[in-house]
């Protein structure tokens, strides 16, 4: 287990990190993604949700396998995709009080878009703790879990990922994450809690030897930091 009392560096991924798993919002964005396909290929709705899930499972994001099969622009895919009504994310005053009072840097890093990493944060009411946005363009749309783009990250960033701890839903993005040295906390959540993520994403009940600490309550967790008290730190 490591210890965060190191760590100058907060990263957090964005979808289902920063708002819980139960929201609409990434849902929304799913059926964008298929609804793209379909008006790209004229395909079926059941079909095009088939080809979106492996694009999805072989290239980390649909828009990597269209690129790499079709050559397509990624500028009218993010713009479409993430044209989402997000009136559903209240601000949420615990999670911004205990980033607030994390000390030193913090991060996003999202296999989405700048643009919808900083609406999404707005709507949280958390946009002004975070000193900058890595996403997928700045990782020249190499998605994670692709070790080049943790490399672009910190190299941009200037992050030692020994000093560093990474957020995130998807146990298979905090693999690289945690091989570089950095500290890796997965999201999880909540018992009985609505989880919208696809069933090759959830990780089983046994927990992975990369994953340092688990919580199902992010801004708890943070505050427990904060606080010195264990709580949702453990895993």
């Amino acid at each position: 287990m490591h210890s965060l009392s190191q760590i100058d560096t907060w990263v957090f991924d964005l979808d289902n990190t920063l708002y819980p798993s139960d929201c609409d919002l990434w849902p929304k964005i799913d059926q964008r993604i298929t609804l793209f396909l379909a008006h790209l290929f004229g395909l079926d709705g059941m079909s095009s949700r088939a080809l979106q899930k492996y694009y999805y499972e072989r290239y980390g994001t649909t828009l990597r396998g269209l690129m790499e099969e079709h050559e397509i622009g990624a500028e009218e895919f993010l713009d479409f995709t993430h044209d989402i009504d997000r009136s559903s994310l209240l601000p949420n005053l615990a999670l911004a009080t205990a980033i607030t009072a994390l000390p030193g840097r913090k991060l996003i890093l999202t296999n989405g878009s700048r643009e919808h990493a900083f609406r999404t944060a707005e709507a949280l009411g958390i946009e002004a703790m975070f000193e900058d946005i890595f996403d997928i363009a700045a990782a020249d749309f190499v998605p994670k879990p692709q070790a080049a783009t943790y490399e672009r990250f910190f190299e941009r960033h200037m992050v030692d990922p020994a000093r560093s701890v990474m957020f995130e839903d998807l146990a298979r993005n905090l693999i690289v994450p945690h091989e570089r040295g950095m500290t890796t906390v997965l999201v999880v959540p909540k018992p009985g809690q609505m989880d919208h993520r696809d069933a090759f994403e959830i990780t089983s009940e046994v927990v992975p030897p990369h994953i340092d600490y688990i919580t199902s309550d992010l801004a708890l967790f943070l505050m427990g930091l904060i606080l010195d008290t264990p709580g949702e730190a453990d895993t």
